[in-house]
């Protein structure tokens, strides 16, 4: 369809009644800055850390209004064996602004962010040559550098900060799995320091090998009378003394004689007995002169009668 004619004259009117018809308003500068975006391309400033001197911005500036000078340095071996390196440093970084057209190619092409565009526009100067600012002066505009804009909701996540944000949580992980394996191994040390109390025996627990008082089965002594050091002079058991424990009254308990001493094989006021007789028998084969063996008797026969070998009152 061919355009009616006189269709950009009305247009072009229409955009001249709708500013006609609004409050003219007047710029108080510089009294009052202007409100400028944040992406305004004003000046560029260099972030010197950051520059590597590779030479991709005055390669790619197309007015060739960037200058860089460097020199090499040899940095030595950081560990043992190792070799040197060397790296480029910077020596000059100057940018003359007279030349400049504001395209930002530097900028884009800055493969580690070391130049940023600011806002500061106020920087005329009354001689051309100091308009071309050295690196002194480009970080000084880096302190007018607004902060980025915020990201959309929607947007992906910065490589950068996605990298910072896993090494921080593998860093936070590490810390917390040490402080669990010490926790762990300082229990396990009070554990072992406190299982040779608990398994340390009592004195309860501990075997009898002596004899005992008031036990006559372990050779202890009995009520009525306590076993001798050693036999008397006359080789005789006093008073109901045992070779291995006492007895009361005469009674015999594990070969001991009552009343009388052993001469020979025969007893005294009563026949030798293999098997222990009551009323001054001996256990077993005495000697004469010496204490009652320490060997129980087998069956204990009343009335001194001879249940062994040997005969009444004398021996075989």
């Amino acid at each position: 369809m061919a355009p009616i004619p006189g269709s950009g004259l009305a247009k072009g009117l229409a955009v001249t009644l709708r500013t006609m018809t609004k409050k003219t308003v007047t710029a108080q500068y510089p009294d009052v800055q202007p409100d400028l975006p944040p992406r305004t391309r004003g000046v560029i400033g260099l972030f010197e850390e950051n520059c590597t001197v590779c030479m991709l911005c005055a390669r790619e500036c197309p007015d060739w209004c960037i200058y860089i000078d460097s020199h090499k340095e040899t940095v030595p071996a950081t560990t043992p064996g190792g070799r040197e390196r060397s790296r480029n440093v910077l020596d000059r970084f100057a940018i003359d602004f007279s030349l400049c057209m504001y395209c930002g190619i530097c900028i884009e092409v800055c493969p580690f962010d070391a130049l940023f565009w600011s806002p500061e526009f106020e920087y005329a100067e009354t001689d051309i040559r100091e308009l071309t600012h050295e690196r002194d002066k480009l970080r000084e505009w880096m302190w007018t550098v607004p902060a980025p804009p915020a990201l959309d909701p929607a947007a992906e996540e910065p490589k950068e900060i996605a990298a910072a944000r896993k090494t921080a949580e593998k860093l936070a992980a590490a810390q917390e799995a040490a402080k669990e394996q010490q926790a762990q191994e300082a229990a396990e040390a009070a554990a072992a320091a406190d299982a040779p109390s608990a398994d340390a025996p009592s004195a309860s627990d501990a075997p009898d090998d002596g004899p005992h008082p008031g036990n006559p089965a372990a050779g202890g002594p009995t009520s009525g009378g306590s076993a001798p050091d050693g036999p008397a002079a006359d080789g005789s058991t006093p008073g109901g003394s045992t070779s291995g424990g006492s007895t009361s009254g005469g009674s015999t308990s594990g070969g001991s004689t009552s009343g009388g001493s052993t001469s020979g094989r025969s007893g005294s006021g009563g026949s030798g007995s293999g098997r222990s007789g009551s009323g001054g028998s001996t256990s077993g084969d005495a000697a004469s002169g010496g204490p009652a063996p320490d060997r129980p008797s087998g069956r204990g026969q009343t009335g001194g009668s001879a249940s062994g070998p040997m005969g009444e009152g004398g021996p075989e």
